[in-house]
């Protein structure tokens, strides 16, 4: 099983409801899993963590949910082990940093860099580094924070010597 990345531009769902009805959707498929969900605070996107064999499966997930799926890739799990992911629902997060990696960095030196790095977090305590999932084609990694504000978010990859591709406020 691998973990792919599903990002939809969501049409037409505006509350809490609606989307959690679009996600109970895609998880009837029973080849399979939804393991993390986030969606932008203005419920424009949506990030959807999925288990599946491959990936036209998720695909075809949410297109039976009426959902687009504008992306998807398979990605690696940073951070945390997936099976305390799958234990139990991922960490609350409010927070995610987009950052398109440069294509001269490989996985290898990705890994080593967030380790030398990561320590850095200490100097922004406000800010909990909670997980990431970096593309296995290095195009870009997706990181989730809780943090008091997107201030907070900013000081905390500058303190990891990160740069931000975008930055969105994620839904409660």
């Amino acid at each position: 099983m691998n973990l792919y990345l599903v990002e939809s531009v969501i049409a037409g769902i505006r509350t809490k409801e609606e989307f959690e009805e679009a996600v109970k959707a895609i998880n009837n498929n029973e080849a399979i899993t939804v393991l993390d969900v986030q969606v932008a605070k203005d419920f424009s996107r949506a990030y959807v963590i999925v288990e599946a064999p491959e990936e036209q499966l998720a695909i075809d997930a949410f297109n039976a949910a009426n959902l687009s799926a504008d992306l998807s890739k398979q990605v690696r799990l940073i951070g945390q082990a997936l099976e305390a992911l799958k234990a139990s629902k991922p960490e609350e997060v409010n927070y995610l940093v987009e950052w398109e990696i440069p294509a001269e960095i490989t996985m290898d030196q990705y890994l080593a860099r967030k380790k030398k790095n990561s320590v850095h977090y200490e100097e922004v305590p406000e800010v909990h580094f909670s997980r990431t999932y970096v593309c296995e084609d290095m195009s870009k990694c997706l990181c989730f924070y809780e943090a008091p504000d997107e201030a907070a978010v900013k000081r905390a990859r500058e303190a990891v010597q990160t740069p931000i591709s975008s930055l969105t406020e994620l839904a409660d």
